[in-house]
Formats: C-alpha cells, structure tokens, sequence
C-alpha cells in the first residue's frame, strides 16, 4: 500500500512538473526574444529554416509533455479506453515532429561537438524509442509497447531535467553558460533513460523465469 502511495506521488510530481515545463514551452509562442533566443547568434536567429524547426521542436515536444505522463495514470489508460488511444496517437506524431526538427536544432545547438553530439542522441534514441513502442502496439504486443514508451517518455522528460540541471550548475555551481550546456546535452537525457531500464526491468521480471523455463 505505501509502495503504490509513493508511486502515486511520484507520477502526479512527474506529470505537474511536465505540465510546467510544457506551458514553458507554449510561452515560446508570444514570439518574444527569451533569454535562449537571445544567446542566439543573429544570423541563426533570423534563419528560417531554423525558426521552422525551433518552433517544431518546442510547439510538438510540449504536447508531448503534456499528454505523454497521463497515458502512464492506470485508471485512465483501463478505463477510457478510446481516450488513451487518441492521446497516444497524438503523443507519437507529436514526437515524431519534434525528434526529427529537435535533430536538425542540435546541429547549431552551443557548446561545440560535445553539446551538438549529446542533443543529436537525444533526438535520435527520442525518435527511434517512439517508433519501437508504435510497432509493437500495432501488433498487439502491450507490454513490449509499454516498455518502449517508459524509455521513450524518459527521454520526453528531457526537457523537464534539462530545466531542472542547467539552472544548478548556472546559480549553484557558478559554471559558465557554455561548459554548463555541455554537460546538460547529456545529463539530461542519460540518467533519465537508466532509470526507464530500471523501471522496464522491474514490469518484465515476471517473464522472465517463464521465458528461461521455455
């Protein structure tokens, strides 16, 4: 009973901080110079190609966010049924969109190779985690489907410890812009995802005796 209350708390601290995170995201949308866009040098900030994908990867990757927690509540996903399936729907085009124009941002992302090649993993492992998880569903595999979307909202939730990390280093640490973004494009994404390996290697324990036994 404890177990399941931690549980509880744990996904609804996930889903309000996912939620926040998303209405960051959103604010883009006023168009105003923030901060990060500011950073921006004026040559990449004026590029349309740029802007397109920029405003791709925020606009789709906050429905994600927004959508993504929700379709892990139990009550929701046994009892409406129809609702998860439209929202996941949502969710995987969603990622889709925002992995693939996340990709092309991480190539002009600062911080050199080290920032570049740690955002373009992201967008990669993003991408074919959502792929892996809409396969198995359409063949009615759900519980490899589950195991996929656990690796695949870890990596969602990026930009919820992205936001989380780089603020520390910034005002607690006292790191320079530069070297902090550096070990975000990697400290945001890579714990997240053993933690989803833990998480998928705890639903799949059950098989397993099963499976050796076969």
């Amino acid at each position: 009973m404890i177990a399941n209350l931690i549980k509880t708390i744990l996904l609804a601290l996930i889903i309000l901080l996912a939620l926040l995170t998303a209405a960051y995201a959103f604010n883009y949308f006023q168009f105003a110079e923030t901060d990060f866009l500011k950073n921006k040098e004026s040559a990449l900030r004026t590029s349309v190609p740029w802007q397109i994908g920029f405003y791709l990867h925020v606009g789709f990757g906050g429905v994600a966010l927004l959508l993504g927690g929700f379709q892990f509540v139990g009550t929701i996903r046994d009892r409406f049924t129809q609702w998860h399936r439209r929202c996941g729907v949502v969710y995987v085009i969603s990622v889709f969109i925002s992995s693939i124009s996340g990709l092309l941002i991480a190539l002009f992302a600062d911080g050199g190779p080290i920032a570049k090649t740690g955002f373009a993993l992201l967008a990669l492992f993003w991408f074919s985690t959502n792929l892996k998880a809409y396969r198995e569903i359409r063949i009615g595999r759900v519980l490899q489907h589950r195991s996929w979307m656990i690796r695949n909202y870890a990596l969602t939730f990026a930009a919820v410890t992205l936001r989380i990390i780089l603020p520390l280093e910034l005002a607690v640490l006292g790191m320079n812009f530069i070297d902090a973004y550096r070990i975000v494009a990697w400290a945001s994404w890579v714990p997240n995802l053993l933690v989803a390996e833990l998480l998928v290697y705890r639903l799949t324990a059950a098989l397993r005796p099963a499976e050796m036994t076969a």
